[in-house]
């Protein structure tokens, strides 16, 4: 009897000698050419001295002088009204699952009437 690892039930299963001797994934070699070249041209060398071509002007710089203003307002609340929203937004949910959590903790230790 001949035996093989079936990846469908995860088990040994009873199986002919041609499947046990070839199992799924090693059956033999059909063709043994060697496939296409998919990048036949050559790749050009470059000779400048450029070696990067950005899309746009560094903004870094700009950024930095703008983030290290003091002019008392925090580092995360400095562009305006969309960092507050996020900061306000944050400070809800989180002070509103705390919460949540305090009254679960208070119900789930509380006895239950029967």
């Amino acid at each position: 009897m001949y035996y093989k690892f079936s990846g469908f039930t995860q088990k040994l299963a009873g199986a002919w000698a041609s499947d046990a001797y070839s199992p799924q994934g090693l059956r033999p070699v059909v063709s043994t050419e060697a496939p296409p070249i998919i990048f036949a041209t050559p790749t050009k060398l470059s000779s400048s001295s450029i070696a990067y071509d950005y899309a746009g002007k560094n903004t870094v710089p700009e950024l930095q002088k703008f983030f290290q203003k003091s002019d008392g307002v925090p580092i995360h609340l400095k562009r305006g009204l969309p960092d507050q929203m996020l900061y306000r937004t944050t400070m809800a949910l989180t002070v509103g699952g705390t919460i949540y959590c305090l009254i679960a903790l208070y119900m789930a230790s509380q006895p239950r009437n029967k």
